[in-house]
């Protein structure tokens, strides 16, 4: 798999010539990120809740590329209005190839910003063969972290919020990454966006390291192959 981080909790991720955008907010760094909507296929939406720097983006991707799947709550999915929708629920899956996409709760809020009501937010867990991600949407330390690397296997890297304020800080990513999740790669977002969630980089390696846990924090653009 390629992860290309695109700012907040937006990455484009693509497996088997599959291109998958998360929580589209792109426009915000795309004069850093370089990044540009019309440059590659879009196959599918995955959103994780109704936010608008997790929204923003999402009609100009459908507008782009409206065969394009749309994954998210059957609120969301409702919402948009797209008519090619996968609307998952917490628990709930979907595949594309062999790689499984769970939908799993996060610790959060979820509405527009024109105040409708968004579901419940989530989290997401890729699976392949042999290999799994947890996408952790914005959320805060949850007990049901624990329980994650027993229903879906070891946790082979985690993209974590760690910027504090609106989700949880590097200090208690580290560890929900270490004591929770049980795994020892995290590539960190929802960091820097915004003055409430500007970070020392230095301090939150360091909170990680203390966990014996690697700390990716990702540049604008900056891809990754996993």
């Amino acid at each position: 798999m390629k992860i290309q981080y695109l700012g907040q909790n937006c990455f484009l991720l693509t497996y088997k010539g599959k291109n998958i955008l998360t929580d589209p907010f792109y426009y915000h760094g795309k004069a850093e990120s370089g990044f540009d909507i019309l440059a590659q296929q879009i196959d599918y939406v995955l959103i994780t809740h109704a936010h608008g720097d997790h929204t923003a983006d999402v009609a100009d991707v459908l507008q782009h590329y409206p065969e394009a799947q749309l994954i998210g709550q059957p609120e969301i999915c409702g919402y948009f209005g797209h008519p090619h929708a996968v609307d998952l629920n917490i628990g709930g899956s979907t595949k594309i190839e062999d790689l499984e996409i769970s939908m799993v709760s996060a610790s959060h809020t979820s509405s527009f910003p024109d105040g409708t009501y968004g579901g419940e937010p989530s989290g997401y867990m890729f699976s392949f063969p042999e290999k799994n991600i947890y996408f952790a949407g914005d959320t805060g330390v949850m007990a049901d972290m624990a329980i994650f690397p027993q229903l879906y296997g070891a946790i082979d890297l985690a993209i974590l919020p760690v910027g504090g304020h609106y989700t949880m800080c590097a200090k208690n990513a580290s560890f929900a990454a270490s004591e929770l999740l049980k795994t020892n790669k995290v590539i960190g977002c929802h960091f820097d966006t915004f003055a409430p969630i500007e970070i020392n980089h230095e301090t939150a390696k360091k909170h990680f390291e203390e966990k014996g846990v690697e700390l990716i924090l990702p540049k604008l653009g900056e891809t990754f192959k996993f």
